[in-house]
């Protein structure tokens, strides 16, 4: 199939699929969905299509193996097994080059997360581009739309950048530019996406209130939020620590919940959340990593086990234990539910936990009022741990060091923040390269996937592969 060709059929599918399966989903439209197969144009006739179209991305997160949620074929999954959280019990070759950073470009995993990425960019692409044009969209609804997709489109390149290195900008639904999109460079992957975000910003309003109160649809904290995070990894620690703190300022929304009601539906620490969709699941994280018996998937590494403090409340309430009698195994239990058809918990994305952080490590670079500053929002997050304030060195190594740390042991097995975090701040090599064998600098990068490349032939490869 010639890629012009394969576009065409991409778009299709997802304007069928995602309107299809939003109009089984009343939580997130009450007013009637529309027809399972609506020509482009039609969808953006009314408020109903159009909001169906968006908030079916949502869906699709929730029912697709790739990239967004808990699957084994999701950024979590696969990043924990590239870093050092997981340990691979599963027998498909694809997860092994992941757990083993061998990967090579035609692993089928890694092709999924990239096509899963893209094919949600090419529709936001979509409703920007129907949304312009005359429609009837209402004027609210419109600007509300307008503002999810900027953000939906900004969340994926954050996360193609941050795995792939530079990357084919698309920003129209044009097949035939984007058939011949070269590589763009990250920097500029980050200006489109700091360009998105701010205008999500200025577009998305301050509740929750477009999904009825629950945090399951994108609102301008949680664009904050994901431009606070993007400012981190840019080293523009003013920036990043002046964003977070606006969103850690909004107590009247947002505050941190006990360990064990973090990850509930709709919980005050809950920033952006995703709703479950699949009959008689909660989160796909929860089917994934609770064990019953002995794992066929994945479990915790030894490494992260090693990692938690004596007195860590988060041991006990975030790590689970299976044992067969000989062997015993970790598992991460955020999610306490594996099973049910009762909804108590939420897929998590973003929650304020890791706000303190950013403004941790910013302050820690010289932001805002410095290093004390930063020793009060990491001693927050150890405070809810159970753990003692730091102690350590006030230096800014050390204090740090101490940040990092604390990333590790909260933010573990959620988003790949742990992969993300080592090749962000440099320390892979130092890392992954004791506890892996055999480690080289260039796995810090995915591969490129070879039938993008078939398809393309101005994309290159990234070096080492």
């Amino acid at each position: 199939m010639s890629f012009s060709k394969y576009l065409r059929t991409i778009f299709i599918i997802t304007i069928i699929l995602i309107i299809s399966v939003v109009s089984s989903c009343k939580k997130f439209v009450d007013i009637p969905s529309p027809p399972n197969k609506l020509l482009a144009s039609d969808v953006f006739s009314n408020d109903a299509s159009a909001t169906g179209l968006v908030t079916g991305i949502y869906t699709r997160m929730m029912i697709s193996t790739g990239f967004a949620s808990g699957s084994y074929e999701s950024v979590t999954q696969l990043s924990g097994l590239s870093a050092d959280e997981f340990i691979n019990l599963f027998t498909n070759s694809d997860n092994i080059q992941f757990a083993n950073n061998s990967l090579t470009a035609t692993n089928g995993a890694l092709n999924t997360l990239w096509s899963e990425i893209y094919t949600y960019i090419y529709t936001t692409n979509v409703i920007l581009e129907g949304l312009q044009q005359k429609n009837g969209v209402s004027s609210p609804v419109s600007q509300q739309l307008n503002g999810e997709a900027k953000f939906i489109r900004a969340f994926c390149y954050f996360y193609l950048t941050n795995l792939f290195g530079d990357v084919p900008l698309h920003v129209t639904s044009d097949y035939q530019v984007n058939a011949i999109a070269t590589r763009t460079p990250s920097t500029q992957v980050y200006q489109q996406i700091v360009s998105d975000l701010k205008d999500a910003q200025n577009l998305l309003g301050n509740d929750y209130s477009y999904s009825k109160g629950e945090r399951i649809r994108p609102n301008k904290w949680v664009a904050t939020a994901l431009l606070s995070r993007v400012y981190l990894y840019t080293q523009q620690w003013d920036s990043a620590e002046a964003e977070a703190t606006t969103v850690i300022n909004n107590s009247s929304l947002y505050s941190l919940n006990s360990l064990d009601s973090v990850f509930l539906k709709n919980s005050n620490e809950a920033i952006w959340q995703l709703l479950p969709v699949s009959p008689g699941l909660n989160t796909n994280e929860g089917n994934l990593f609770i064990l019953t018996s002995a794992p066929t998937l994945v479990s915790l590494s030894t490494f992260i086990m090693s990692e938690f403090e004596p007195g860590d409340n988060r041991l006990i309430n975030w790590v689970g234990t299976y044992s067969d009698g000989i062997n015993t195994w970790y598992f991460p239990y955020k999610y306490k539910v594996q099973a049910s058809s009762t909804l108590t918990e939420y897929s998590m994305v973003i929650r304020l936990a890791e706000l303190y952080l950013i403004a941790a490590e910013s302050e820690a670079n010289g932001a805002g009022n410095g290093i004390l500053s930063a020793i009060n929002n990491l001693n927050i997050i150890r405070n809810r741990a159970g753990l003692n304030p730091y102690s350590g060195p006030t230096n800014q190594d050390s204090v740090l060091n101490a940040i990092y740390h604390e990333r590790q042991v909260e933010l573990f097995s959620e988003w790949g923040h742990r992969w993300l975090d080592l090749n962000r701040t440099g320390r892979s090599n130092a890392i992954l390269g004791s506890e892996k064998i055999p480690w080289v600098a260039t796995d810090t990068l995915y591969p490129i996937p070879f039938s993008e490349i078939q398809n393309n032939s101005k994309i290159t490869q990234n070096t080492g592969y």
